[in-house]
């Protein structure tokens, strides 16, 4: 939006899924979902499962209506001084005193010009007195009730008790409007404190003791949520409950562009589903459908689009005009892909089964908490409605990593944006590829930088070298049968957990063996191209033609590694003097007891410690450990 555009919230109504029903599930199944961890914890955080307690304040003035509250702190309900309530909560106008009235009036519109975003952010505390009080129901003694910015009445119950003490927002608010601070956690084994000056004090360890808490006073923190929402139970002033940060899916958009939502609105029949017969309704052809300060959808300004009759009596009706969240779209497009040929059914149940769900699914990060999560909503949904066989849509799921560049994330708001076209012109496609994918880990990606395509440049001229060098009928040493081996296994494993990276540099040590043992053989030459094939397959291609082959490199079997060949010729030994390691030696294999001691003696750091004195016990543990003792 334009700086100089006010911003105004308004109430209207607008479709949902519930979404809500499926948070506790859509929780315990990332327990075994093989997703990245980064995502999965993304959307724990956007679920944001809370234990704690609702409890109700009676208002001062009529006890038999209440104001509820959730917390996940009702050890420290003994110390809430005041209430505060979200502008927007619907209790506000019916509370509010005459004598505050204009005031609670003047500041819930002020807040009303204000986005979301600003309101999460703000820093200066700011609110007014409705001139209500409520009943703390653990003092029994009346509280104020207030009006600020910072409680959103997207949170919780919109309303919240207030505990100075023991929250930093709160005691901000506090401080600011001289409300008093009642410390009821003292941090464990501390002596009584006077109240804090500069910020709350917001632990709750379990060695943290309750004060100022009647009964509950010298408790821990943990025993005392207990025992406190039990109080609370077994007097009909709260209860235990599970709180999510999770909301309903608003699918509703005031727009053009989108699929129109398929209700019509009766004054008989009421609100009417679009018949199957009439689906899908298509969007008018017009030419503005630009917004304007009415507030009123694109399509709402639209007679002959609005206006139309029920399907039900006949009678005259009206459409819905908000068109459908683009997600919605996005969260269940993979479950047509394998049906798209049926103009009969959505969802073919044979294709669906033999096609899904999804074996990989690889995507960015930026879309952890909305459309995977939307994604994994509908699965459920139409699962439990018998249309799918599954009920988590992708098996596994990796977010690949950002490409940094100057410094920033590429982007092009930042201007910094890499074509690929004129690294391909000069370094070739092959070398582009191999370069990207050996920045970094691909879950993290990396910093792109000019200078470093010339070092996988140098190691495809490298390959291309040990290819045409090959001597095919040689006998290659027994070392470099081995470094062979140790690559394929290297390699294989890096490709299905996707670490392009060191599969590379797995590949380029391995040209370097192949340098230092070389020439390459027939094996040699051709297991190397088939390894370097997923990463580079251009030049793969060519090369496995040049060493005679007809038929394409990717109708070649995958090499296999031999776990004999594996086993190494020597093995590293910790050599203690008097208990302590004092150096390492390197002997084969099942060297003699002898053939070791002897080895360790003549190590230069071993022997600054042995040098002059007496052995008096030598003690060998093959493969393992030489202990000296002087």
């Amino acid at each position: 939006r334009h700086p100089d555009t006010q911003v105004e919230q308004r109430f209207t109504e607008q479709w949902f899924f519930r979404i809500t029903q499926y948070s506790q599930r859509l929780l315990d199944n990332l327990e075994w979902i093989d997703w990245s961890e980064i995502t999965k914890r993304a959307q724990r955080n956007w679920i944001g499962r809370s234990e704690g307690a609702e409890i109700d304040f009676p208002l001062v003035r009529d006890r038999s209506r209440k104001i509820r509250v959730f917390t996940t702190r009702p050890d420290t309900l003994f110390g809430a001084t005041y209430m505060v309530l979200a502008p927007e909560h619907e209790l506000v106008e019916t509370i509010t005193t005459p004598q505050q009235r204009a005031a609670v009036q003047a500041y819930c519109e002020r807040v009303a010009r204000m986005d979301l975003v600003s309101r999460r952010s703000v820093r200066e505390k700011t609110g007014v007195f409705t001139g209500a009080h409520a009943i703390n129901p653990a003092t029994g003694q009346p509280i104020p009730i207030w009006v600020a910015d910072y409680v959103l009445l997207e949170y919780g119950t919109g309303a919240i008790m207030a505990v100075p003490a023991h929250d930093q927002r709160d005691f901000e608010f506090a401080r600011a409007f001289s409300l008093p601070v009642v410390e009821v956690i003292r941090p464990g084994g501390a002596a009584d404190q006077p109240v804090a000056e500069e910020a709350a004090y917001e632990s709750a360890t379990g060695g943290d003791v309750l004060v100022r808490s009647g009964p509950f006073s010298g408790l821990s923190v943990p025993q005392a949520q207990k025992a406190i929402v039990q109080w609370l139970e077994e007097n009909g002033w709260g209860r235990a409950r599970v709180e999510y940060r999770l909301h309903d899916w608003c699918i509703s958009r005031q727009r053009y562009w989108g699929p129109p939502i398929p209700i019509i609105y009766c004054g008989a029949c009421g609100i009417v589903a679009v018949p199957e017969r009439d689906l899908p309704v298509l969007l008018p052809d017009i030419e503005d459908f630009r917004p304007d300060e009415s507030g009123v959808a694109p399509l709402g300004r639209i007679p002959s689009f609005v206006n139309t009759t029920c399907p039900q009596c006949g009678g005259a009706a009206r459409r819905e005009t908000d068109v459908s969240d683009t997600f919605l779209d996005s969260a269940w497009y993979f479950l047509r892909y394998p049906s798209a040929k049926r103009d009969d059914i959505a969802i073919d149940p044979e294709l669906t089964r033999k096609w899904l769900p999804v074996d990989m699914y690889i995507g960015g990060n930026e879309h952890a908490v909305l459309h995977l999560m939307y994604a994994r909503f509908l699965t459920m949904a139409l699962h439990d409605l018998g249309i799918l066989p599954f009920e988590e849509p992708f098996k596994k799921f990796r977010a690949h990593g950002l490409i940094i560049k100057d410094g920033a994330k590429m982007s092009k708001s930042r201007g910094n944006v890499v074509t690929p076209d004129r690294y391909i012109e000069v370094h070739g496609a092959d070398v582009f590829r191999l370069y990207m994918m050996f920045l970094g880990p691909y879950e993290e990606g990396g910093d792109f930088r000019d200078e470093g395509i010339a070092g996988i440049r140098r190691f495809l001229d490298g390959v291309w070298r040990i290819v045409r060098d090959a001597d095919l009928d040689r006998e290659i040493p027994l070392a470099l049968r081995r470094a062979v081996h140790r690559a394929i296994r290297k390699v294989t494993e890096d490709l299905e957990e996707l670490h392009y990276n060191t599969a590379i540099a797995a590949l380029m040590t391995l040209t370097n063996e192949i340098r230092k043992y070389g020439p390459a053989d027939r094996w040699v030459a051709e297991t190397l191209v088939l390894l370097l094939a997923p990463l580079a397959p251009h030049i793969a291609e060519e090369l496995w033609e040049a060493l005679g082959h007809t038929t394409s490199v990717f109708d070649a079997r995958w090499p296999a590694h031999d776990p004999a060949m594996l086993a190494e010729d020597t093995v590293e030994i910790a050599v203690q003097v008097n208990g302590k390691v004092r150096g390492r030696i390197v002997v084969p294999r099942g060297a003699p007891d002898e053939e070791i001691l002897a080895a360790a003696l003549r190590d230069a750091a071993v022997q600054t410690h042995v040098a002059g004195k007496e052995l008096r016990k030598k003690i060998v543990v093959p493969g393992r450990l030489v202990s000296l003792v002087v």
